[in-house]
């Protein structure tokens, strides 16, 4: 398995605006790239964290051309609300005990 961490800077205000598209484009890369799904953390008041899941790095290299056209204005409104998008790890998983199961479990 493969994970990329990313962090986005948001920019004040528009921390609704950009929750709900990275949702939206989650759920699309979820289901057109095949991720893995993935989690979205706040660190403060402007600053996201999101740890993505992936079956190997390659899938996650050659994802963003599966995605349907809907995803476009979705991509543009979540770098609108942004100042700052940045991967900051690219990970092999060496071992795995995170317990399976959702936020609202």
């Amino acid at each position: 398995m493969f994970i990329a961490i990313y962090q986005f800077k948001v920019k004040p205000g528009k921390n609704a605006d950009f929750i709900s598209a990275w949702e939206a484009l989650t759920q699309l890369i979820y289901e057109y790239e095949g991720s893995l799904g993935s989690r979205l953390h706040q660190q403060d008041d402007t600053v996201y964290i999101a740890y993505a899941q992936w079956p190997d790095k390659e899938t996650w290299k050659n994802s963003g051309d599966k995605l349907p056209a809907s995803a476009d204005p979705i991509r543009k409104r979540m770098k609108s609300a942004c100042e700052q998008i940045e991967t900051l790890f690219e990970l092999d998983t060496v071992s795995d005990l995170l317990k399976t199961g959702t936020y609202n479990d």
